[in-house]
């Protein structure tokens, strides 16, 4: 029976739309620096950032190893977790193209149907595990444990939807959210959390603008977290913060 990281690991890999991240954390490994890996791949350095931070949270390891630096973003490489994950990535692409060799001759293996793949422009992406699901005003309350087994994630959707998911009690799924509908407040303010998700986290990059902006946070249990903060925020680097979202901006989809 697979562990539980290797079946993270497969979670990793379950994805079309991690085709561009896997280029990414390759781009890390062969150059040893996030922003010219965005570059090469022709992102963003946020995107970049992103996509690894995402691969991270879905295989539940650390990916890449970054080492300090300024606007350039310093060194980076990967960990043993990202080169094994490069390694199974290599093996699926191989695969691939030749079961796709053999039920389409010639044709290549990237014209697979749209339809068997989803992108999103939802740039928060949690693993977690259903922990219950209440009735709430005509629809319902789910209740979502995320890896550690500690921070709760809550996401209001209708019965039609869990039938249609065929959602369990202790099945995993993935918890999408919007970066937008992320409120990020310091510790040091007292939050109006009634009705909202509320989660505690470190501040990992924070935007310079005096306007506020965006801010990528780490929850205790490793997972990236990217919400915006407003002006005069007090938030500091490595400072802890709390992340504000109500639960109807929180989109279930099955993770196997």
């Amino acid at each position: 029976m697979p562990n539980r990281r290797s079946e993270q690991m497969q979670q990793a890999l379950a994805h079309p739309l991690a085709d561009k991240r896997i280029e990414i954390l390759r781009a890390v490994g062969g150059c040893g620096s996030i922003s010219a890996a965005a570059r090469q791949c022709g992102v963003s350095y946020k995107a970049a950032w992103q996509a690894l931070d995402t691969l991270s949270n879905l295989a539940g390891a650390e990916l890449v190893s970054k080492a300090v630096g300024g606007s350039g973003g310093g060194g980076a490489q990967l960990t043993a977790a990202g080169e094994q994950l490069l390694r199974a990535a290599g093996l699926l692409e191989q695969a691939r193209r030749e079961v796709m060799g053999r039920l389409a001759p010639g044709r290549s293996a990237a014209a697979l149907p749209a339809a068997l793949g989803l992108r999103t422009s939802m740039r928060n992406q949690l693993p977690c595990t259903l922990q219950a699901m209440k009735p709430q005003r005509g629809a319902l309350e789910v209740v979502l444990l995320l890896g550690d087994g500690e921070g709760r994630i809550r996401s209001r959707i209708t019965r039609e939807s869990a039938q249609l998911l065929g959602l369990q009690i202790g099945q995993r799924v993935l918890a999408l959210c919007k970066a937008t509908a992320v409120e990020v407040l310091a510790q040091t303010q007292a939050p109006a959390a009634e009705g909202r998700n509320l989660l505690a986290g470190e501040v990992q990059r924070l935007s310079r603008s005096r306007e506020g902006g965006e801010v990528a946070l780490r929850l205790p249990g490793g997972e990236n977290l990217v919400g915006f903060c407003g002006p005069a925020s007090g938030l500091r680097l490595r400072g802890p913060a709390w992340a504000l979202f109500s639960d109807a901006a929180v989109v279930l989809a099955l993770a196997d």
